[in-house]
């Protein structure tokens, strides 16, 4: 509690206990004493209105800081977002997942565990069984596309969005969305979307660009 909340209270308990004396000991004293001059009506603040008044404030504070960082999470994206176009037409393309080091890599005992220029496939080492569809989440036709299509419902599959509010896509597909970064989109070498990604053999990974149709207005229009 800061040091003004502290004051704030005091000085409520302190009005409190005045008016408390003065409410029950006035007619006594006025019994003994009495009347000399004009009688003014105390007027002080009500203590209890003053609180629930500033409680509040407090819990209005406390909700629009939680709805500020709600909104500030909802609007989350990477400096790194990759915008693609949309597919004109199928296509289908390998590509090498093939890597040489560019650092050396120390085994931790003072050797050297891989050295620069160490060239492997990281599908030789790490199993990768998951299916990469890649979407723009702000166009409706790649949306519907998606949620009509074996992927929607397959927990093997992984979402990646180059547009659209992640969370509201989270919620409206009831699984896990990430935005696509550059450094992913120049490894499998994206340039369009949809994308689906899978592997293919042990050395690559096969990219299928699928092109949807787009949308017609009610004037007929495309968009």
């Amino acid at each position: 509690m800061s040091n003004r909340d502290s004051a704030f209270y005091r000085s409520i308990t302190i009005i409190s206990a005045v008016v408390f004396v003065l409410s029950t000991s006035g007619p006594a004293f006025a019994k003994t004493v009495g009347r000399s001059g004009n009688i003014y009506r105390i007027v002080e603040p009500d203590a209890l209105k003053e609180l629930e008044d500033k409680a509040a404030s407090m819990d209005l504070k406390e909700r629009i800081k939680k709805e500020e960082i709600a909104n500030k999470i909802k609007r989350y994206r990477p400096s790194n977002v990759v915008n693609l176009p949309p597919a004109k037409k199928d296509r289908t393309s390998l590509v090498d997942m093939t890597y040489t080091l560019e650092f050396d890599i120390p085994d931790g005992k003072g050797g050297m565990l891989y050295p620069k220029g160490f060239i492997f496939n990281p599908l030789d080492y790490i199993p990768f069984s998951r299916t990469i569809v890649v979407l723009n989440g702000a166009a409706e036709n790649e949306v519907d596309w998606f949620m009509a299509s074996e992927y929607y419902k397959r927990t093997d599959v992984v979402l990646l969005i180059t547009d659209g509010t992640w969370k509201d896509l989270m919620h409206r597909f009831k699984r896990n969305v990430f935005y696509l970064t550059e450094p992913v989109r120049a490894r499998f070498r994206l340039s369009s979307t949809p994308s689906v990604i899978v592997k293919k053999d042990n050395k690559y990974m096969e990219v299928r660009e699928i092109h949807v149709p787009a949308k017609k207005d009610t004037a007929g229009r495309r968009n």
